[in-house]
């Protein structure tokens, strides 16, 4: 274990930061959208009689969240009229991303479910809206404090998250069952305001000097111009895709070397056993005998509180160690929770093993979680923050999501318990990985 960077209690008080603090109302305006155009959407569009294929449709409205990285370069870059003056890039683009979202929701409130077009349109402004928002907040994240306290921030950011989360399930079920969807979905639409406060309150990060174009980007502009007699415009759009586009990812090569493939095949496997592994937890339960009543009970109680307490001490653990080993431990975390899922398919449903099971799976999850986002926070350069943050973010869920695809297949043909400990198997090349940065970083350190 590597010598503590702060004591106790200076880990401790990072949570007392106030840019800390309003990572909270962030996270949650981020969180709210979420689920409204997914499981949320999809109950309301099930009652209104709405057929399964075409609510399978309507999820891939959700690919939106995936293909963020398209945009982020605008996002990064452009100034918008008046806002960015008034606020600054990041707090503007918020502001703006968080008025589509309740446009959004207002719209999808007025609109009768049966007219699924329309529905669909006010929904992907939603989804639209929402990622271009995860975009700003992910920057302006990344900017406000420095590496150290991206631990703190990421943890106090998933506790508004899962907060927005619990609002948008459960509290819109509840208030659609005493009144209606539409007053459920224009209740979402105001609680919007929340994250719009925050945008008022909060101070825009400083503005830190524009990267120059670095020899490696110029030289990529100078090969995109060659043999070509371009005009004045011409020449300012190539240099303009140059610089936007093209650098953020040059610069990431740039700095990282010959260490940059392998950061990257780290991000694409680290979240690998958990997410496959998730997408079966439900009919695990379910197969395995437990009611829904006790499903929801646990999950959702001992879920929560132990998905908080494990990001929280991912964040103070970050703040006292640093990053590298937190991100160890939570590698092996993750392999190894998917171990007791495949211990539980052998024993039953034993209800207070599931309690157990849940409880650490998701005390490993919250922890995982707030080293990977303070890691990748720290792989930024902060002239190209969104960019840069949104193609990590990509990488991190998309192999998982595809890979998980596959997941019913395996528990069909060779059942849970081989399911689950292969999906744990999967876990090893992040380990692996983790260990050769580690011993990369010593050699780089005293070597």
């Amino acid at each position: 274990m590597p010598q503590p960077l702060h004591s106790w209690r200076e880990s401790l008080l990072v949570y007392s930061r106030p840019r800390v603090i309003g990572m909270l109302f962030l996270g949650f305006s981020a969180g709210l959208p979420f689920l409204l155009v997914f499981s949320t959407l999809s109950a309301w569009l099930t009652e209104a009689g709405i057929s399964r294929s075409a609510i399978g449709l309507f999820s891939w409205i959700g690919i939106t969240y995936s293909i963020k990285v398209f945009w982020a370069p605008v996002v990064d870059r452009l100034q918008l009229p008046v806002l960015t003056r008034m606020l600054g890039r990041r707090r503007s683009w918020m502001l703006v991303a968080q008025m589509g979202i309740a446009l959004g929701l207002f719209g999808m409130a007025m609109t009768d479910p049966l007219h699924t077009l329309p529905l669909a349109l006010f929904a992907l402004l939603v989804a639209f809206s929402s990622a271009t928002q995860d975009i700003a907040i992910d920057a302006y994240r990344i900017e406000a404090v420095e590496k150290e306290y991206q631990g703190a921030m990421a943890a106090t950011y998933i506790l508004g998250y899962r907060l927005a989360l619990l609002v948008a399930g459960a509290g819109a079920f509840y208030i659609s069952d005493a009144t209606s969807w539409p007053y459920a979905y224009t209740v979402m639409a105001l609680l919007m305001t929340v994250g719009m406060a925050a945008v008022l309150i909060i101070r825009e990060p400083e503005r830190r000097a524009e990267a120059s174009t670095g020899s490696r980007e110029a030289n990529l502009i100078e090969r995109l111009e060659h043999g070509k007699s371009l005009n004045a415009w011409q020449h300012r759009l190539v240099k303009g895709f140059g610089s936007t586009v093209v650098a953020p990812f040059v610069d990431f090569f740039s700095r990282n070397g010959r260490m940059a493939l392998f950061i990257l095949l780290f991000i694409a496997t680290f979240r690998l056993t958990d997410i496959t592994m998730g997408i079966m937890a439900n009919p695990f339960y379910l197969d395995l005998g437990f009611s829904k009543t006790d499903i929801a009970n646990v999950t959702k109680v001992f879920g929560f509180f132990m998905t908080i307490f494990g990001t929280a001490v991912g964040g103070l653990i970050v703040m006292r160690y640093g990053l590298l080993y937190p991100l160890l431990l939570a590698a092996i975390f993750a392999a190894a929770t998917n171990l007791l899922f495949s211990y539980m398919s052998t024993v039953g449903p034993d209800l207070s093993l599931l309690a157990f099971v849940v409880s650490a799976d998701n005390l490993s999850g919250g922890f995982a979680n707030a080293v990977f986002i303070a890691y990748l926070s720290s792989l930024t350069n902060t002239a190209y923050t969104a960019t840069q943050y949104a193609l990590f973010s990509s990488l991190m869920t998309l192999p998982a999501k595809f890979m998980g695809g596959f997941s019913g297949f395996m528990v069909d043909g060779y059942g849970y318990q081989t399911f689950f400990t292969t999906t744990a198997v999967l876990g090893l090349p992040a380990i692996l990985l983790c260990l050769y940065l580690i011993q990369q970083n010593g050699r780089k350190a005293y070597g």
